[in-house]
């Protein structure tokens, strides 16, 4: 374990050397981890547990994801079974099914706890904000977060690639005395690279902020805005591309990611240097505030009842495929799908 200090603040960072593959199996030995829900994060550390050699079945309705579990290997009666006969079957149970369905599948998860069980998420959005959710754990079960701070797609190639990806961990109950390695143990379990901690409530404001902002819908919208302003100014849509997205993704980005973004700023040109300096203030100034009211609605529930309620009408898989798809159909993405066909390593000799 590692501790780091930042900005006056220390923090306990835990390393895979501190779980070792074999303290983790130890610790799990006894164990059966049913994971309910086969998405990105579902799939990703379900494969990844096993892979690793823990007993782990996944709970999931027929339909297309029992198909791809099917195709990745699973057997039915063997380690897939539907929801409610894998939750009896588990004694730490991965909620990870999406918000919407883990409000539908609560009766029948909560029917099937026993005594001494975990009960595992990898987001808290339904712990915290439970007057909405009715997601109420019984006292006698752990109930503990792993939050990998990617997408399962990424936890499975990251994994794939020998690789971990970093996650937060929390323990909101410990009915057993062992909340804490559970969790710690699974975390490992699933791949992850270093652990820090948070709480179920820290995890859930902060990763629905940044999903509304710096990860998804701010990116987003600023990449359309300079897109926009480019096309409107008469460059073409290959120019407009390129300087708004294929540069970025491609070259600057993966150097911020290295080692900062002065490192990025360094091996700039000057002029680059000088434009970024004097106008990153301005998109701080312009943009805090809108961040500040994001987080505002996150933490006071008025995000959560707007996802629960979009989530739960009956057209909503219907509705976003027509968001997406306009998305998809912006001439921003349009160039895209046209040039990254273009990149070298997508080009067939």
């Amino acid at each position: 374990m590692k501790t780091i200090e930042i900005g006056g603040h220390q923090e306990t960072i835990i390393e895979r050397s501190d779980f070792p593959i074999e303290k983790c199996h130890e610790i799990l030995k006894d164990e059966v981890t049913a994971i309910l829900g086969y998405g990105p994060q579902g799939r990703g550390q379900g494969l990844n547990m096993r892979d690793q050699g823990f007993r782990v079945i996944i709970g999931i309705r027929k339909g297309r994801s029992w198909d791809k579990a099917v195709a990745d290997g699973w057997q039915e009666g063997v380690n897939l079974f539907e929801v409610e006969e894998a939750a009896k079957r588990g004694t730490i149970l991965q909620y990870l099914l999406s918000d919407a369905g883990q409000i539908s599948s609560w009766p029948t998860v909560k029917a099937n706890l026993e005594p001494g069980n975990a009960l595992y998420f990898s987001h808290g959005f339904g712990i915290v904000f439970n007057e909405d959710t009715q997601i109420v754990p019984p006292d006698n079960v752990d109930v503990m977060l792993v939050a990998p701070k990617g997408s399962g797609l990424t936890v499975r190639t990251h994994f794939e690639a020998g690789r971990g990806i970093n996650s937060s961990w929390a323990v909101h109950q410990d009915a057993t005395g062992r909340a804490k390695e559970r969790c710690i143990a699974t975390a490992f379990a699933i791949g992850s690279g270093h652990l820090f901690e948070t709480t179920f409530a820290d995890e859930t404001h902060s990763d629905l902020t940044g999903e509304r902002c710096v990860l998804m819908g701010l990116i987003q919208g600023a990449f359309l805005a300079q897109y926009e302003v480019l096309r409107e100014n008469g460059h073409s849509p290959s120019e407009a591309f390129n300087e708004t997205i294929e540069e970025a993704l491609q070259s600057l980005y993966p150097l911020v990611s290295e080692k900062g973004m002065d490192w990025m700023y360094s091996n700039c040109s000057t002029t680059a240097q000088r434009g970024a300096l004097d106008w990153a203030p301005r998109f701080r100034d312009a943009l805090k505030p809108v961040v500040a009211e994001c987080y505002q609605k996150v933490i006071s529930g008025e995000e959560a009842k707007i996802a629960i309620e979009s989530n739960s009408k009956s057209d909503y898989r219907e509705k976003l495929e027509l968001e997406l798809e306009a998305v998809n159909n912006q001439e921003m993405w349009q160039a895209g799908r046209v040039l990254r066909a273009l990149r070298p390593e997508n080009l067939v000799e």
